[in-house]
């Protein structure tokens, strides 16, 4: 490497040496669009807008993002001729970092090619979504990989939990672009960790509701684990947390988009505000912090709030009695 170019590459490595910059990288590089306001990256890093503002134009000086106004906001979003560096950044460095500094948590051992079983993963689900194309699919695969690594924390299974989250987002892309008139509701609970609220809601809502609702879940900043507070009481809704189906999931633009109510349960701001959708906020305690009587008390809280819901959006629907066996089929949250 020549000295010109060494210093260059040295100036945009220095300008990643933050972790909230590269935080910020990495949420503009998962969002949907591409992009990222600079008001969602502040909800989401949990510093203020000037903070933000400053970080981004220390990555927008060295040529690493690009920004573009539109009326009161900045969006930002990763440069095309550092994009696939980015990429590799992102999607394979990063995850051989974190690998490295804590080798007895390795997520793949004895997988040698993530990319080839990504793209096995792909052309499955590309046979199951006929009406999107293969790149779209290829693409939805490979993000979901990316952001379960990042932001939901998991250390295991991620192949196949990438295929089943994959499979959820491709979902609700196809839903996104339906007519949804006479269609069954689909609601999204969201919450910082989707580890606990989010998901009691979502169950609940699916034990009460069956069929006639859609439930759904995710977290503005997974956690790698469901609470153990809330597990016994997911089984007791017929969820069975070790099989995986109810593993924490990044919030991601195809989920609201799909959504047609969508209840924020802590996650404050960072949850994209769209057009034509319901949007509650339901103040709820965290039970992962509370008693088991407190965590019961919390069940109940959102027991009451989900019955409600449901009356409002399916006023034939019959809510079963609060807590007894489900008699529907499980599905994942």
């Amino acid at each position: 490497m020549g000295s010109a170019a060494a210093v260059q590459v040295a100036e945009m490595l220095k300008a990643l040496a933050e972790p909230l910059r590269l935080r910020m990288l990495s949420f503009i590089t998962t969002s949907s669009t591409g992009e990222a306001c600079v008001c969602d990256i502040a909800g989401v890093a949990d510093v203020s807008q000037p903070t933000v503002s400053h970080h981004l134009k220390v990555l927008k000086d060295v040529g690493i993002v690009t920004s573009e106004r539109r009326g009161t906001w900045v969006y930002y979003r990763v440069a095309p001729e550092v994009r696939e560096a980015v990429s590799t950044l992102l999607q394979s460095f990063a995850p051989s970092a974190l690998d490295a500094h804590h080798p007895e948590q390795t997520p793949l051992t004895g997988l040698r090619d993530v990319d080839a079983a990504l793209t096995r993963v792909s052309d499955d689900l590309a046979a199951r979504f006929p009406d999107l194309a293969a790149d779209v699919v290829l693409r939805t695969v490979r993000e979901s990989y990316a952001a379960l690594v990042r932001n939901a924390g998991l250390r295991a299974h991620l192949v196949p939990t990438t295929q089943r989250f994959a499979e959820q987002r491709l979902t609700d892309i196809v839903r996104a672009g339906a007519d949804r008139s006479a269609g069954v509701p689909q609601v999204l609970f969201v919450c910082v960790a989707n580890a606990g609220r989010s998901q009691l809601a979502a169950a609940l809502l699916r034990h009460h509701a069956g069929d006639a609702v859609v439930a759904r879940s995710a977290g503005s900043a997974p956690a790698g684990a469901v609470h153990a507070t809330v597990r016994g009481l997911l089984d007791e809704l017929g969820v069975d947390v070790d099989a995986d189906e109810a593993f924490p999931k990044p919030l991601t633009d195809d989920a609201v988009r799909a959504a047609d109510v969508v209840i924020t349960m802590g996650c404050g701001d960072t949850c994209p505000v769209l057009p034509g959708k319901r949007y509650e906020d339901w103040v709820v305690g965290d039970p992962a912090l509370a008693s088991p009587d407190g965590v019961a008390a919390i069940r109940d809280d959102i027991d009451r709030r989900v019955r409600a819901l449901l009356a409002d959006l399916v006023p034939a629907a019959h809510p079963t009695t609060p807590h007894s066996p489900p008699t529907h089929p499980r599905s994942p949250l």
